[in-house]
């Protein structure tokens, strides 16, 4: 192949770099070239881009042709110069005599192409006007020829800095979506345990993907066969959000070391919240729900302490009932807060299902899902696992017409033998 830059290969990975081979025609390109044509008052008008074996026209105008081989004599040499490639009388001029364009049934005569040139310095194409008459063009008009590639060249420049912008913006939002992701899988149990004569699952469903959010769960033994079921939201999301949402739960395992009385817990926990403010208040509170089981010969005690977090549901014989309250304030409200309890009995086939606010705020088709929604899909349960429960919630955030604004949690433990 005659007509090779010396810098080919850099050249072909500049024109990928723009991505512009055989893309869709464009009224931008399009409109440059018709502008050229009235201009130079010639019926055809092209922006070319020089392929590897082709010459392909990003915008025709006055020709029905989407590419040419790469022949020489016409844009495969204009990309050589460094400015205009002016053909006044392609027959006769021995440079474009062999070109299929000129020999053949377009019988080209007159061709002035100026250089796409890039920042960096390569040409990947022309902006060419072509006639079927010799002619003759001033010094003027090929200056603003090379004006109009110029436009082009802005144009292509455009779309790559635009392009780049997305890419970069989709880079950055895959970061902030996996470190999310990687922070929030920080602040859950990796796995849940096995408790003996009960099954616990959990459901997880953020409201945004690249914003860690400030809902938790958590299950460990305590001691003496019991076992502490904990769930809880602190207010507001990003790395504060998380940081309260890694100190709530750990302080509720550390101070499940020294007591198993969930309202010890709690107050533990809202002092922890306190500690090195001198006097001021926590930039963030937080809801928690702490149950604490002790397995008993058929079924098990629940004991309920909850620290502004609404009351559990008991689904039972295929019906659900709002389980009794244990009020308290939410953590980080007061420093002196104190918080209640209360007991249920669990029997063989119950299920306990501990929640947060973003499930229940959750919108079904413009309304708030709210305990009565919730309960409704747990409705008709019988003899169903923790897994099979924690699908029913989660069937109740699908949907076109559901909205979830906040986080949402469910965790949820059903007695064995039922």
């Amino acid at each position: 192949m005659n007509d090779v830059p010396e810098d080919e290969p850099e050249r072909l990975a500049a024109i990928r770099r723009y991505d512009v081979l055989d893309t869709p025609r464009d009224g931008a390109f399009d409109r440059i070239t018709a502008l050229a044509a009235k201009h130079f008052d010639v019926p055809i008008a092209i922006v070319s881009i020089v392929d590897r074996d082709r010459i392909w026209f990003k915008s025709h105008h006055g020709i029905d042709v989407e590419e040419i081989g790469r022949d020489p004599g016409l844009c495969a040499s204009a990309i050589l110069q460094d400015g205009p490639w002016v053909v006044e009388d392609a027959a006769v001029d021995p440079r474009t005599l062999a070109n299929p364009l000129v020999a053949g049934e377009l019988g080209l005569r007159f061709y002035a192409g100026a250089p796409l040139t890039t920042l960096d310095g390569h040409n990947l194409g022309t902006l060419c006007v072509i006639d079927q008459q010799p002619r003759q063009i001033s010094d003027e008009e090929t200056r603003t020829l090379s004006d109009m590639a110029a436009i082009v060249m802005d144009e292509l420049e455009l779309r790559l800095r635009s392009r780049q912008v997305i890419d970069r913006e989709l880079e950055l939002r895959e970061q902030a979506e996996s470190m999310a992701r990687s922070l929030q899988a920080s602040l859950l149990p990796p796995v849940l345990p096995a408790i003996e004569g009960a099954e616990v699952a959990a459901l997880y469903r953020p409201a945004s993907k690249s914003e860690v959010g400030g809902d938790f769960y958590d299950v460990f033994e305590v001691g003496n066969g019991c076992w502490a079921l904990v769930i809880g939201d602190v207010s507001g999301k990003g790395a504060d959000a998380a940081a309260v949402t890694a100190l709530a739960r750990h302080a509720v395992r550390t101070a499940f070391l020294t007591s198993t009385d969930p309202t010890e817990v709690l107050t533990t926990l809202n002092r922890a919240m306190f500690v090195g403010l001198e006097g001021t208040l926590p930039r963030h509170h937080c809801t928690v729900g702490v149950v604490l089981i002790h397995p008993e010969e058929e079924g098990f005690t629940a004991t309920l302490a909850a620290a502004g977090h609404p009351p559990p549901l008991l689904a039972r014989d295929g019906a659900v009932q709002e389980c009794p309250e244990a009020g308290g304030p939410p953590v980080g409200w007061h420093g002196d807060a104190t918080f209640g309890t209360a007991k249920l009995q669990l029997r063989p086939g119950d299920g306990l299902v501990l929640y947060t606010d973003g499930l229940s705020e959750t919108r079904v088709d413009g309304r708030l899902l709210d305990t009565v929604g919730i309960a409704a899909a747990l409705e008709g349960a019988q003899d169903e696992s923790a897994s099979q429960l924690v699908e029913r919630l989660a069937a109740t955030l699908k949907g076109e017409d559901v909205d979830v604004r906040d986080d949402a949690a469910a965790l949820v433990m059903t007695v064995s033998g039922g």
